[in-house]
């Protein structure tokens, strides 16, 4: 199958507007994609700033309260009779802030003097756990790191020491949290869960997991995501990160200077980039109509260019046969390239015609065009007349003359027969000596005058030879004669054969043949 010029314009045009078109639309992907990646990387880093500074704030009131209780404790620490009174600013603490899972006081000694709620039956124990030595030896405010408790519990503990009047030590008062319960963690930081895939978690300084939307994960090691190493580096800020499920999140991560921790806030990336799909569809959607309007003028246009050059590819196929000059010189060749091309065909053609239906040596027509004037005239049943004719003794003036010689007589011959013949009549060179001249709409009287014409005219001038020639002609009709060319021609060379033998340089017509 061949594709037209007009095609294939189209179709480069269209795939240009196409690959433009997609290249446009996935550059404008790639970058609504990074500023999507960007935004959202910045508003989780700003928001995770805000729930560091909101649970600071939180974390220091608190230890603010436990100050205040340490303060009023005071008086009654060591005094006999104050169980009640110490009983009441635990129950108090507890249910008034909903801070704590549970609230105690304890001695220097590290004795359990007070403890809420009741059904913990802490009183008279020993503060015998990791958070309690450490508040206990460091004697000032204090959140513990994660750490078991006396119950098994996971738990954070916030302590304030107690001092009197004079700066002794006398004691703590502190709050627990109880990391894997409900605590006032979810209620500061839970509602920050979305459905989206969106959540907040913290870390402690040694990248234990101390509050996750999933308890589960809650004392869960996670030292090896770089958001992690960052936290406790003590540095701040945002990046993309693979969580331990392997999916991509966008993460934004802040420190709460006040406990050592860090807060961290990330949302899927392929939520974060939803937008951008919806944005792609979009653009989609709008270009589809451009794309069919392009190709439409684009085709218009293609048509419009190709058109002269397909008219003349198609006229010059078919040239030869159907004598297509006219049908190409019509052509509207409207631009540069199309009207050389023209030209160059015009020329092309005009030349091989020339070449293909001329005797080169006597610039009559060949056997070739004679056989297609034949054709065209016995198809179309015009009467003619036709004469062939031939120099009389032509090989004696090649081998005396030579034939360099010989082929000036035969141009001085065509020469001669252009000069009687008239304007419709054609005249051809049949092979070496022989010549026909094919006289349309011509009767028998006619032929015969103009063959005579002919031949009375070469017997009265001397050739380029410096003799003169002679030539003998034989006529025949069509269709008086015969219906066909072939049989047409072959009669009048009969007639030809016959004034040879009678003597050269004589016309003979069919019809006195036969009588």
């Amino acid at each position: 199958m061949r594709l037209s010029l007009k095609y294939l314009i189209g179709l480069v045009a269209f795939v240009s507007i196409v690959l433009t078109l997609a290249a446009s639309i996935i550059s404008g992907y790639r970058v609504e994609q990074q500023s999507l990646i960007e935004g959202t990387l910045e508003t989780n880093r700003v928001y995770a700033v805000k729930l560091a500074q909101s649970t600071e704030s939180y974390l220091s009131m608190t230890l603010q309260s436990l100050e205040m209780s340490a303060r009023y404790i005071a008086p009654f620490m060591g005094q006999e009779n104050v169980e009640q009174t110490l009983f009441s600013e635990v129950e108090r603490m507890k249910k008034q802030t909903n801070t704590f899972n549970s609230v105690l006081i304890v001695d220097k000694e590290g004795e359990i003097l007070a403890g809420y709620p009741e059904t913990l039956d802490l009183k008279g124990k020993v503060l015998d756990s990791e958070g309690g030595h450490e508040a206990l030896k460091s004697r000032e405010a204090l959140i513990s790191q994660p750490y078991i408790s006396l119950t098994g519990r996971l738990i954070i503990f916030l302590s304030y020491p107690i001092f009197d009047g004079g700066g002794d030590y006398l004691g703590l008062v502190g709050g627990t949290i109880y990391l894997k319960e409900e605590n006032i963690l979810q209620h500061v930081l839970g509602e920050h869960f979305y459905e989206d895939g969106s959540y907040v978690y913290v870390v402690d300084k040694s990248g234990r997991v101390i509050y996750h939307q999933d308890p589960r994960r809650v004392n869960d090691v996670v030292l090896e995501n770089p958001v992690v190493q960052q936290l406790v580096a003590g540095k701040s800020g945002a990046m993309e990160v693979q969580n331990t499920l392997g999916v991509e999140m966008l993460a934004g991560y802040a420190t709460i200077p006040i406990a050592d921790w860090g807060v961290v806030t990330q949302r899927p990336k392929e939520v974060a980039l939803v937008p951008s799909v919806k944005m792609i569809k979009e653009m989609i959607l709008k270009t589809i109509p451009i794309i069919v309007i392009s190709f439409l003028v684009i085709l218009f246009v293609s048509i419009h260019i190709a058109h002269p050059l397909t008219m003349l590819a198609s006229y010059a196929e078919s040239s030869i046969e159907n004598n297509q000059g006219e049908k190409i010189n019509n052509v509207n060749a409207w631009y540069y390239e199309a009207i050389q091309l023209k030209k160059a065909l015009n020329y092309s053609l005009n030349y091989f015609i020339h070449q293909s239906t001329v005797d080169p040596l006597t610039k009559l027509m060949n056997r070739r065009a004679m056989d297609a004037h034949l054709e065209k005239w016995t198809e179309q049943g015009r009467p003619f007349a036709l004469l062939i004719f031939d120099i009389d003794k032509f090989k004696r003036v090649n081998d005396t003359y030579g034939h360099s010689m010989g082929d000036e007589v035969l141009k001085y011959l065509a020469a001669s027969v252009l000069e009687v013949v008239r304007k419709d009549d054609v005249c051809c060179r049949f092979g070496g000596e022989e010549f026909i001249m094919l006289l349309p709409e011509t009767n028998r009287q006619e032929a015969f005058r103009v063959a005579e014409r002919l031949r009375k005219k070469l017997e009265s001038t001397v050739s380029p030879c410096g003799e003169i020639v002679t030539i003998s002609i034989g006529i025949a009709m069509y269709p008086e004669d015969r219906a066909y060319s072939a049989e047409l021609l072959e009669l009048a060379d009969q007639c030809l054969y016959e004034a040879k033998q009678t003597g050269r340089n004589r016309t003979i017509d069919y019809a006195t043949l036969v009588k």
